[in-house]
């Protein structure tokens, strides 16, 4: 199951079976998402989605959620509405299919995700909290671009700055990089993962030290290059570990109060940056002391035993997955992969999202278990 796949693929994250309308409860309200002003699409406490568009020379209209096409039906007035089964907590991405043609939904706001501008909405989660805009201080997420001398051309990078970066300039910071997953971009962490509100929550909360975090595109290979999957991930696992090494750390630490050394720099990512983030971490030792995948495979006994440096350097383990996904794990499954490196001497730790799949819903909360881990003596 993977909803960042060419496509948004058809995986039912709640029950598969439309909800039937005696059986749903009328409390919709208009979604966190939605664009200023507009009523539509809204949810209920089911996590049912309504939505609602004017299309009177439509002749078909699809609801489409994780690529679920649910039916809608036109009104007198040229208003198509339908609604889907109950869904998932957390971030899904969606939109309409208008007589064939796939199309965001305009009453949303815009993003880029699954290879694509697209809409998003929001199903209210017991543990928002994680993730809310809340009332305490915040850090900034600033949008850099750079030269590489990798490629030749201009890099975009986000960067997250802590709420006190610009109260004190003798202070210096420890640094995350943070990786997306395959058809996303380095957008992805700061709208649909939420990481800069992730982390003023904890900071506030005294459940996690202030640290850097940086976002960079992992796919090297636009979307606009034509490149297929093959090439996208080839560059990703050859191109992308000399862009971040010989390019980005360094333009980090020169242009950012760091502390540049390895005990202060961390590398995560999910799925595709979860795979970077293993291969990375063991083949060019000596540049990441801690590392987190979420739902992009494990590192195992059998790399520990051929890469012995990586034990030597590396102070942290972290493995995630939603519940979801290891219902029918492939192989060993992760958390007693986990239980194998605690027994070789790692500091090793694994967390299960439960009843996400592969989802940002699962990968806002392994950020959130993670954050709290690092840089701790």
């Amino acid at each position: 199951m993977n909803r960042l796949g060419i496509a948004l693929v058809g995986v039912t994250l709640g029950l598969t079976a439309q909800a039937s309308a005696q059986d749903v409860k009328e409390d919709f309200k208009s979604m966190s998402t939605n664009q200023y002003g507009q009523e539509y699409p809204m949810v209920n406490s089911q996590g049912i989605v309504r939505g609602r568009i004017l299309a009177p020379g439509a002749h078909e209209v699809f609801l489409q959620i994780n690529g679920i096409n649910y039916p809608m039906t036109k009104d007198e007035q040229g208003y198509w509405m339908g609604q889907s089964a109950p869904l998932d907590e957390g971030n899904h991405y969606y939109g309409l299919v208008i007589d064939g043609a796939n199309v965001p939904d305009p009453a949303s706001r815009f993003l880029y995700g699954s290879g694509a501008e697209c809409t998003q909405i929001e199903i209210p989660a017991h543990d928002d909290y994680k993730y809310a805009l809340r009332d305490v201080p915040h850090g900034q997420i600033r949008e850099l671009y750079f030269h590489s001398d990798v490629t030749g051309g201009l890099r975009h990078v986000f960067v997250y700055t802590p709420p006190q970066y610009d109260a004190n300039y003798t202070t210096r910071y420890p640094v995350l990089y943070l990786q997306h997953g395959y058809t996303e971009n380095e957008t992805g962490w700061s709208r649909q993962g939420r990481c800069g509100f992730i982390m003023d929550n904890l900071i506030a909360d005294g459940k996690s030290l202030p640290f850097i975090i940086v976002m960079e595109n992992g796919e090297i290979s636009h979307r606009a290059d034509n490149a297929g999957f093959g090439t996208l991930m080839n560059n990703a696992n050859t191109l992308f570990p000399k862009i971040l090494i010989e390019d980005v750390i360094p333009y980090i630490d020169s242009h950012f109060r760091t502390v540049p050394d390895a005990a202060h720099r961390a590398l995560a990512g999910l799925s595709m940056g979860g795979m970077q983030t293993r291969s990375i971490s063991l083949n060019f030792p000596g540049v990441f002391s801690q590392i987190g995948i979420f739902s992009g495979g494990v590192i195992s006994a059998q790399d520990i035993e051929q890469h012995p440096e990586f034990k030597k350097d590396n102070k942290l383990v972290f493995i995630s997955y939603g519940s979801r996904e290891v219902e029918n794990p492939r192989g060993q499954a992760p958390n007693e992969t986990v239980s194998d490196l605690k027994a070789q001497g790692l500091n090793a730790v694994y967390y299960e999202s439960p009843l996400t799949a592969h989802e940002w819903q699962t990968w806002r909360r392994s950020l959130y278990e993670f954050a709290p881990l690092l840089f701790r003596k």
